[in-house]
C-alpha cells in the first residue's frame, strides 16, 4: 500500500523486515508537491517495529518441527457495561486527528492528506501478554455487542484435521486452533469480532463528523480499507496470514468529490493500488514502475460505460505472503471467479483452486479437478511473478538472518526462545526442537553461511 509494488519488488518478506526507514511513500511524492501531511496511529511499514518472537518465526518455519505459537484464542468482556471507548489507544488517536483537523487543517491554504491507521478489529494480545505473546484475545464492552444480531452470526464449515491442506494444518496448529470448540465459543468469536468492527466503524464516524462540521466533507476524499482481515473460526483459524477471503479480503470505501455515490465495482482490485489512486486524486504524474493502476477512474462520475471499467485494471490481482504461521511462501492470484494459491517452489506442495462463483466458502479444492484452469493460472502467475526463484531468496534470507541472530544471543539461544510465543511446547522437549533447528541450518546452506556458523 506505500510503496505502490508488489513485495517480492521491495522484498519485505515478514513483519520484521518492511521498507526501508527512508522509503519514498505516495505521501512523501504528496508532501513534495504541496500537499501538508499528518499521520496518527499505527505504522507498520518500516522495519523493526516487530517482536523478537516475530522474527524468529518466520526466519524458522521451514524448521520440521510443529509448536504452538499463539494464545488460543477466546473472548473477553469489558466488566462495565455502558463502556464505549474499549480500545482507549485507537480513541486516543482518533481524537488526535479530529483536533488536528479542527486546528491545523481548517486553517491551511494549501490541501492537505491525514492517515490515520487503527489497531482495532485487530485481537488483543494474550492474557500472559508481554511483546512476545499472541494477540489471540477478542475483546469488546456490552455496548458494543449488542448492537451485533447475535443469532444471525453462522457457524462456518470445517473440514476434518484429517482432510486439511498441509500448510491449512500447520496454520491451525500453530494458531493453536486443533483443538475442540464448541459452537458457543466459535461464535462469541464472530460475535466479539463484530462488535469490534462496530467500535472501529464509530472511530471513522468521528473523523467524517469532524469533516463536515468543518465545512471539509464537501471538498474531501475519505478512503477506508485495511492491511487484512480475520479468520475469526473460518477455516479452522483466526488471525490472518491465509490467502483464503476472511484473511484477504479487505474493506475499500471511497467517498468525495468526483466520486459516484452508491457505486459498487465488482472487479478485483488491490491494496497495491492505493499509492497510484493517491497521486492520481492529487494530479500529481505516477511513476512508470508501479505495480498497481489507479482506481480513480473505476469511481469517477464521468465514467458511465462499464464496459470500460475491464480495460482500466487487470482482471486479476496477486498476493504473496512469506511471514510467520505459514511454513512455505504462499502466492495467489486472483480473478473475479477463480482462486489459485500456490507454495513454495510449485512442485514440494500441492496447490489450491477454488471457483468462488459456485463455493464463495472455499471448502472444495478442485486444482486436480480441474489441471487445465489449474495450469493456465500457474502460467500466468508465473508470467508476473518467478515465484519458485522468489521462494529460493526468502529462505536462504531466513537462514542467514537467524545464523545472525543466534550468534547475537550466543549459546543463549534455546533460552530466549523458551520466553517466546513457543515457550509451552519448547519447555518440553527444548532438545528435540533444538536437534531439529541444527538439521535445518545444515541443509542447503552456502559454504558462506557454513563458515559464519
Amino acid at each position: 500500500m506505500w510503496s505502490g509494488l508488489f513485495t517480492h519488488l521491495t522484498e519485505s518478506w515478514n513483519n520484521f523486515k518492511g521498507l526501508d526507514p527512508n522509503y519514498t511513500t505516495w505521501m512523501d511524492v504528496m508532501e513534495k508537491h504541496g500537499y501538508r501531511t499528518q499521520k496518527f496511529g499505527k505504522l507498520d511499514y518500516t522495519s523493526g517495529h516487530h517482536s523478537v518472537s516475530n522474527r524468529v518465526e518466520a526466519w524458522t518455519r521451514d524448521v520440521a518441527f510443529l509448536l504452538r505459537q499463539e494464545g488460543r484464542p477466546m473472548v473477553n468482556l469489558f466488566p462495565k457495561k455502558t463502556k464505549v471507548r474499549v480500545m482507549e489507544k485507537d480513541w486516543r488517536n482518533t481524537d488526535r486527528a479530529v483536533n488536528w483537523l479542527r486546528k491545523e487543517a481548517i486553517n491551511y491554504t494549501q490541501p492537505f492528506v491525514l492517515y490515520l491507521g487503527l489497531n482495532l478489529p485487530h485481537p488483543y494480545p494474550s492474557p500472559s501478554s508481554g511483546e512476545n505473546f499472541g494477540a489471540s484475545t477478542f475483546r469488546t464492552s456490552l455496548y458494543w455487542l449488542k448492537k451485533v444480531s447475535y443469532d444471525a452470526i453462522k457457524i462456518p464449515k470445517w473440514l476434518p484435521l484429517s482432510e486439511m491442506h498441509p500448510i491449512d494444518y500447520y496454520s491451525s496448529y500453530t494458531k493453536n486452533c486443533t483443538g475442540k470448540f464448541t459452537e458457543k465459543e466459535i461464535k462469541n468469536i464472530r460475535a466479539f469480532y463484530y462488535a469490534m468492527c462496530a467500535e472501529t466503524d464509530a472511530m471513522l464516524g468521528e473523523i467524517i463528523l469532524a469533516l463536515r462540521q468543518l465545512d471539509l466533507l464537501q471538498k474531501t476524499i475519505v478512503i477506508y480499507t485495511s492491511d487484512h482481515g480475520e479468520l475469526a473460526m473460518e477455516h479452522r483459524q483466526f488471525y490472518k496470514m491465509s490467502m483464503y477471503e476472511a484473511s484477504a479480503h479487505v474493506p475499500l470505501l471511497i467517498m468525495g468529490p468526483g466520486i459516484q455515490a452508491n457505486l459498487q465495482v465488482s472487479n478485483v482490485v488491490s491494496l497495491v493500488d492505493i499509492y497510484p489512486t493517491m497521486l492520481d486524486i492529487a494530479g500529481i504524474p505516477l511513476p512508470q514502475n508501479l505495480s498497481g493502476y489507479s482506481l480513480l477512474p473505476l469511481s469517477s462520475e464521468t465514467l458511465k460505460d462499464e464496459d470500460k471499467f475491464k480495460n482500466l485494471h487487470p482482471p486479476w490481482i496477486l498476493s504473496e505472503f512469506h511471514g510467520c504461521n505459514v511454513n512455505a511462501s504462499t502466492y495467489m492470484l486472483r480473478t473475479n471467479q477463480w482462486k489459485y494459491v500456490a507454495y513454495s517452489d510449485g512442485a514440494s506442495e500441492l496447490p489450491q483452486l477454488f471457483d468462488l462463483s459456485s463455493d464463495p466458502d472455499e471448502l472444495t479444492n478442485i486444482a486436480t479437478k480441474f489441471p487445465e484452469i489449474t495450469f493456465s493460472l500457474d502460467q500466468k502467475l508465473r508470467s508476473i511473478i518467478n515465484y519458485p526463484k522468489v521462494s529460493a531468496s526468502v529462505h536462504q534470507y531466513n537462514k542467514e538472518q537467524f545464523i545472525k541472530w543466534k550468534q547475537s544471543v550466543g549459546q543463549n539461544y534455546s533460552n530466549v526462545i523458551a520466553n517466546l510465543r513457543w515457550h509451552q511446547d519448547w519447555l518440553k522437549e527444548p532438545r528435540k526442537y533444538e536437534s531439529a533447528i541444527d538439521q535445518w541450518l545444515k541443509t542447503h546452506t552456502n559454504p558462506k553461511n557454513s563458515e559464519q556458523k
